[in-house]
């Protein structure tokens, strides 16, 4: 028996050990804490959306359809294993207000019918079946439908998810109030054109989801109704404008305006014989107190976002791309490019209380050009270019408590206006957007519009109009979704090399220019020499000496000379810039692979030297 004792003490022991692994795994199921290790925070709730899901008056469904197979790629089921972890965490902060209804919509099923009635639309994979992933969210008899839930939209999520159960959750329409110094919403008569003019996109895509309202430009004071206000273009502005805007944000309205140094799309005419001038607008009263200043004759030029090639290039009409944005706002989460033409900059001071979030930025490469030069473009724009070295923002958010910018009150004619209701200082926090730019909300710039058999077909350019929609539908959300941060993802883009290259193209500037000023130099003084030679028609010649030829044919030589080398320094920029892109890729890709083998081979020697 002596001989088995140690053999049964170790079966003994391993089984009460597992007996505790078990228990102990069981006790820690039952737990209720979790922990986020993930980069990024992918399944942390934002406060904002912990704050909904609390507040939920009555049970919201949620009816999540993915569909499940072998023929399913892996990076596409991980993102639907994604959204679901998601929507499960919702459940668990909602108090038990959110249920759950999870389908595999699997062909000829009753699952795919039930998917089609609620509006999810089948995603065609490679091999050509049909993959659902999407959400069907209801209240009552009011719903809302994720329809196709895509893995380049995965920033925003949260945002998506969280937007169409606050939206069930109210009963009607959030309505919106539009001032403009533009016909947006379309006019019968214009005296200058003496034609009427159809609603721009912006106004009809604003109608489809909220109930708009327009404020003149001579109000005096905003709706008490109207907790939101698009304010686009204030030419022209009055200080009773300036004025009731004061009061609408400090008594909790959520404003958004765009104004603009150069207003492209709206050029009046002004005396006969005199071509039309592009308006311009600020609001120079708010703007001051509100710590920022916009130059309403000063232009932005970047020579990374500048559009066009060759002589056509011009750096005052900037293509923005996701380098320029703020990825961690749900506003421009998603947005990849943005048209943003002969706008203006922001710059900016601290002021006690107001944070400063920059929504859209240029690049360091950038300076204000005067107005005159706006439309200016190849050799001619960049002849003097000068960058700044700083990046300057375009669109911004501001939020805090906001102080008056009439301590004083309403002043007419130097004269305070007697019974004007004055607010100080606003009671809770609030939020203004503020972006440089109209001409990127026009048709011209935002959308192409086609006609096809007689039907007019609009086509987005770029991320212009979502742009504009996502800052009015974050502001009528609340101010729950206006807190909310986009989320991280599992696609890692390479983001800066355009960065990379406009550093790479700093040392350049000086050359180029040095090189063009010595070129229009010497062409003056060759130009001058050949009259010499010449003379004027009808007269003789005169004969240089040949001292004067010595220097005609130097001069000539020059030319030459310094052309070849301002194409040879073009060359090399061009070089330099292909270069630092395909090094940064290299580096970016290759590295690591590279290195797992060196570590692997160097293991291998080691390992053998040993034995």
């Amino acid at each position: 028996m002596k001989k088995y004792e140690h053999l049964i003490y170790s079966a003994v022991g391993l089984v009460a050990l597992l007996l505790l692994l078990v228990a102990f795994n069981y006790l820690v199921s039952t737990a209720s804490v979790r922990v986020d290790l993930t980069d990024g925070k992918l399944y942390t709730l934002s406060e904002g959306t912990r704050k909904i899901l609390k507040h939920l008056s009555s049970p919201v469904k949620v009816k999540l359809y993915i569909s499940q197979g072998e023929a399913v790629p892996v990076p596409l089921r991980s993102f639907a294993q994604r959204v679901e972890d998601l929507v499960r965490e919702f459940e668990r902060a909602s108090n038990s207000n959110l249920k759950i209804e999870r389908y595999n919509p699997r062909p000829d099923s009753e699952e795919e019918d039930a998917a089609q009635l609620d509006g999810i639309e089948p995603q065609q994979l490679a091999s050509g079946e049909s993959f659902y992933l999407g959400a069907a969210i209801s209240q009552l008899d009011r719903k809302q439908t994720l329809a196709a839930i895509s893995p380049q939209r995965e920033r925003l999520l949260e945002y998506d998810l969280v937007r169409a159960i606050a939206r069930v959750g109210s009963a009607g329409r959030p309505k919106l109030g539009l001032m403009s110094g533009l016909p947006v919403l379309g006019e019968k008569f214009n005296p200058f054109t003496r034609q009427s003019s159809e609603p721009w996109v912006l106004a009809n895509e604003l109608k489809r989801e909220f109930d708009v309202k327009e404020v003149p430009m001579s109000a005096k004071e905003i709706d008490k109704d109207l907790n939101v206000l698009l304010l686009i273009h204030p030419r022209d502005a009055q200080p009773e404008t300036e004025y009731a805007l004061d009061q609408f944000v400090l008594r909790g309205g959520k404003l958004i305006a765009f104004v603009d140094p150069y207003a492209y799309f709206d050029q009046a005419p002004t005396m006969p014989g005199i071509p039309p001038q592009p308006s311009s607008s600020t609001l120079p009263t708010l703007f001051k107190a509100w710590g920022l200043e916009m130059d309403p004759g000063k232009i932005i030029a970047d020579v990374v976002f500048g559009s066009g090639s060759g002589q056509r290039y011009t750096p005052t009409v900037l293509s923005l791309n996701r380098t320029a944005f703020s990825r961690d706002d749900v506003v421009t989460g998603s947005i990849e490019t943005l048209l943003y033409a002969f706008g203006g900059a922001f710059q900016t001071k601290l002021i006690d209380g107001i944070r400063i979030t920059e929504l859209v930025k240029s690049s360091p490469n950038s300076m204000l050009v005067d107005g005159a030069n706006a439309t200016k473009s190849g050799d001619e724009a960049t002849r003097n270019f000068k960058p700044s070295g700083q990046a300057l923002p375009l669109a911004l958010r501001l939020s805090g408590k906001f102080k008056t910018a009439f301590p004083d009150g309403l002043r007419v004619d130097n004269k305070p206006l007697p019974g004007t209701p004055q607010l100080r200082e606003s009671s809770a926090e609030n939020s203004v957007t503020l972006v440089a730019d109209v001409d990127m909300l026009a048709d011209g710039a935002a959308v192409d519009i086609q006609e096809v058999f007689g039907r007019r077909i609009v086509v987005p350019s770029n991320g212009n109009l979502a742009f504009a929609l996502g800052m009015v539908e974050q502001f009528a959300a609340g101010d729950e979704l206006i807190s909310l941060r986009s989320r991280a993802t599992a696609f890692r883009p390479l983001t800066v090399v355009r960065e990379l290259e406009a550093e790479a193209q700093k040392q350049y500037f000086g050359k180029i220019q040095s090189l063009e000023d010595e070129l229009q130099k010497t062409t003056a003084k060759l130009q001058d020499l050949q009259k010499t030679q010449g003379g004027p028609a009808g007269k003789s010649a005169q004969i240089l000496s040949p001292e004067q030829q010595a220097e005609l044919e130097r001069f000539r030589k020059t030319v030459a000379e310094t052309r070849l080398a301002l194409k040879e320094v073009r060359k090399n920029l061009r070089q330099d810039a292909e270069s630092l892109v395909f090094w940064t890729k290299v580096a970016n890709i290759a590295l690591m692979p590279l290195l797992v083998a060196a570590a692997g081979l160097l293991i291998a020697a080691l390992r053998r030297r040993k034995a």
